[in-house]
């Protein structure tokens, strides 16, 4: 089978006209990481619950393993893995209890879904603390735990949406090597994120979205090789004087665009642009060099960086907190 998962011009309308997602396609190999990058807003998620039958699409189909969204959602719910951005899992029950009725859920008996939460935990490192209340967890244990319930029937396909968002480094990196697992151990897995980094380290391909549209897909090398140069970022003041250092630049040959309150200049070598433009730098606030990455390739192609909107906001430990304060 050629695509695992495929999408067809997926669109949702929400009520008021807002189209979160506005035409999507893709086709994602068996046995591969495919992330969606982008802000906040750009219709991850929503796409995510349309593949995962969660959403019906106002137009366009997709396809499991060959099986509809749209027309065989109960067939496609059995070859899949979900595991959401919000969480599912009960403070005030066991790591143990949710796996297990989890697996109850999908139907198996009391016998077989013991063992496969018993499975489930330890494949996710949380046997050993199987037993406690999932409220005395750690956030990186919280994740592992959802990311367990949603592969106790050891699903085919499996979407991760923002898996390791509010997580501190170490606990990032030890999901990131759970996920490669996974994908070694067959699994396709589509994978949403507004980390650079991760997606450059997981994926086999990414698809840049932005706005409900995907405006760039490819592996993350060769997205960042078309980018070529290198970036100088100066900070300005203000809007009104980054757009006039552009103005002045880009009058005098150079590659500069104003983003906000930045000016992004693109040269072959920084190190040796830097010394022509010294003279032009006397109100900059800060300038910093910028090598390609992911991140460089969305702020060329959209005029944004991928996680400004997030940057201020922990929303993992935001809803860990409202959660607790409903109770």
């Amino acid at each position: 089978m050629e695509c695992a998962v495929e999408a067809r011009g997926l669109v949702k309308v929400y009520p008021g006209g807002v189209r979160a997602v506005d035409g999507v396609s893709f086709c994602i190999r068996p046995g591969e990481i495919y992330s969606l990058l982008g802000p906040n807003g750009a219709g991850k998620t929503t796409t995510v619950k349309m593949l995962a039958t969660l959403l019906k699409p106002t137009e366009g189909d997709a396809f499991i393993l060959g099986r509809s969204v749209v027309r065989e959602r109960y067939e496609v719910r059995r070859l899949i893995g979900v595991t959401p951005q919000d969480l599912t899992s009960d403070d005030e029950m066991t790591g143990w209890e949710n796996v297990y009725i989890q697996a109850r859920l999908y139907g198996y008996p009391a016998g077989e879904a013991r063992e496969r939460a018993r499975w489930a935990l330890e494949y996710m490192g949380l046997l050993d603390v199987a037993h406690r209340k999932v409220s005395t967890y750690s956030g990186g244990m919280r994740r592992r735990l959802e990311i367990a319930m949603s592969i106790v029937h050891k699903p085919k396909v499996l979407f991760l949406d923002e898996p390791t968002l509010g997580l501190d480094v170490q606990s990032r990196r030890h999901l990131w090597d759970l996920i490669r697992r996974l994908r070694g151990e067959g699994v396709t897995i589509l994978l949403t994120t507004h980390y650079m980094e991760e997606a450059e380290e997981l994926s086999d391909r990414v698809a840049i979205i932005d706005h409900g549209r995907i405006i760039a897909e490819g592996a993350p090398g060769e997205l960042i090789a078309k980018l070529g140069g290198e970036r100088i970022h100066i900070l300005m003041p203000g809007p009104s004087e980054a757009e006039k250092l552009a103005g002045e630049l880009a009058s005098s040959g150079w590659s500069a665009r104003a983003h906000g309150s930045e000016v992004v200049v693109t040269v072959a070598n920084a190190a040796e642009a830097l010394a022509e433009l010294a003279p032009h730098l006397r109100g900059a606030r800060e300038v910093r060099i910028a090598r390609p990455n992911l991140e460089e390739v969305f702020l060329e192609l959209t005029g944004r960086r991928l996680r400004e909107e997030e940057e201020s906001f922990d929303a993992f430990r935001y809803r860990v907190m409202t959660r607790r304060l409903r109770r």
